[in-house]
């Protein structure tokens, strides 16, 4: 296995970070104050072409690969997790959702609008009573001539307010449980279709996160992506994307919270030295430089096998799971190195503290994603559709 990046691979890298801590960094805790989205921002990443990271040039994508997609969300984490919130929803759920699984006429249309933000899309799966049971759709479509007549709630769905377009799920016969449900993209301007945005967050406050409901909006049948029958099965190749992503944006955070307290590990002193050449404090720092590496790793070897055209639910759960966990790890011993200036928003790690517990929650519940390995593991349903096991499952990846 090549652990050296490309020279294209480098070089998004270092422009990902020259841009956040340029154009984010200045601004993130100010936003996250006024928990605002901000547009200034949206539209300097809409003009590089960020969001377009691997989605091929032929559809206005910059058509690089996944490790430099992961490579680009870790940086822009690295300084702001609400900001890498658009880079996941937008790419992650919905352009990839719809190069996958989109008509020709689809992704021709809607693919080159979302690399350059002049569309904006949110992924609508997610319910009152359809959280982690994610089959169990309330909204309905029922069929009207040549449309579809779109009805019901969805709810904790980022960029719900400020989308132009969303990928919304529902079920067409109720019958036939997951394989009655449809995708559709539904144009957030249409009749009946409104979003209310959610307040008080414990993190993500500069990011968008909103109720969406909708009261028969009229869908035509040209905006159904896939066939009827095959939303779940969209739903969750969506989610490997999105995991991915925020593997990718929890690492970004660790390696945050690796610079902060190792900055300010070296400036505050007790005891007439500085903190860092506490034991104690050296304890917290190397967890944290440890994990940082390893789920690095991970998300990398998940990447490796997007790239192949592998598929990688299992390697994506553990990267998300792992990654998850090691975030909020790393901010707890941050602000515990950072003591009562960890406690304020003086400096970031209070931000990255608060940003770190979603990471456990969506895109699948750190629960959900101990399901899949564990059954995996068990051999009660393996994650990748066959029976690989363990050592087929590394030879993928060069090991």
């Amino acid at each position: 296995m090549d652990f050296e990046f490309t020279p294209e691979q480098t070089a998004i890298r270092k422009h990902m970070r020259e841009f956040a801590e340029r154009e984010i960094a200045p601004v993130a805790a100010k936003n996250d104050r006024d928990c605002k989205f901000d547009w200034d921002i949206a539209k300097k990443i809409f003009a590089e072409g960020f969001l377009g990271c691997p989605v091929p040039e032929k559809y206005g994508g910059l058509g690089l690969d996944y490790i430099a997609y992961g490579l680009m969300t870790e940086e822009v984490n690295r300084i702001c997790s609400s900001t890498r919130t658009l880079f996941s929803v937008q790419t992650s759920l919905v352009a990839l959702t719809i190069l996958k699984w989109g008509t020709e006429e689809q992704k021709k249309y809607y693919l080159p609008k979302m690399c350059v933000g002049e569309f904006i899309g949110c992924y609508g799966l997610t319910e009152p009573e359809a959280g982690s049971d994610a089959a169990n759709q309330q909204t309905m479509a029922v069929k009207d001539g040549n449309d579809y007549l779109l009805s019901g709630q969805k709810v904790w769905i980022s960029c719900g307010s400020i989308a132009t377009h969303a990928l919304v799920f529902a079920t067409v016969d109720k019958s036939l449980g997951h394989k009655g449900i449809a995708c559709f993209i539904v144009d957030t301007k249409s009749k009946g279709f409104t979003a209310r945005p959610i307040k008080g967050k414990l993190g993500l406050r500069a990011s968008d996160t909103s109720e969406l409901f909708l009261d028969e909006v009229r869908v035509p049948k040209e905006n159904l992506l896939g066939q009827v029958g095959e939303g779940f099965k969209i739903a969750m190749s969506a989610l490997d994307n999105g995991r991915f992503s925020v593997a990718a944006g929890a690492i970004g955070l660790v390696q945050g919270c690796i610079d902060e307290s190792t900055k300010y590990a070296m400036q505050r002193k007790t005891f007439g030295v500085p903190i860092g050449e506490h034991q104690q404090v050296q304890a917290m720092i190397a967890d944290m430089v440890a994990e940082c590496e390893a789920g690095r790793l991970l998300y990398l070897r998940a990447a490796h096998l997007k790239n192949k055209g592998v598929r990688n639910t299992l390697e994506t759960s553990i990267a998300k799971l792992f990654c998850g966990e090691a975030a909020n790890r790393a901010a707890h011993n941050a602000v515990q190195i950072f003591g009562g200036y960890g406690y304020s928003d003086e400096y970031p790690v209070e931000r990255y503290f608060r940003d770190a517990k979603v990471l456990n929650i969506y895109e699948g519940t750190r629960e959900i994603q101990r399901l899949i390995i564990a059954q995996d593991a068990l051999g009660i349903r393996y994650a990748n559709g066959q029976q690989t096991g363990r050592p087929t499952a590394l030879a993928t990846v060069g090991v």
